[in-house]
């Protein structure tokens, strides 16, 4: 029976080494943004987000007055 635990090793840390210099490569390529766009994408996430959560707040509160109405219930 052959032994081919040894023989993998190297392999296996070849294609480890290649997998990570691709990724630098690949890194190297990439446009980056600015401090100022980082800022205003933020301030959009974050407003988005707001508004949702204002948005379905809402409406979570007008389905429930609804449904205490149809219901004749109380929360």
């Amino acid at each position: 029976m052959a032994n081919t635990n040894n023989a993998a090793a190297p392999a296996k840390k070849g294609r480890i080494r290649e997998y990570l210099h691709g990724v630098r490569t690949e890194l190297k390529k990439v446009v980056w943004p600015t401090k100022k766009e980082t800022y205003r994408y933020t301030l959009v996430v974050l407003a988005v987000c707001a508004f949702f959560a204002l948005l379905f707040w809402v409406l979570d509160t007008g389905i429930l007055l609804i449904l205490e109405q149809v219901l004749n219930i109380t929360m």
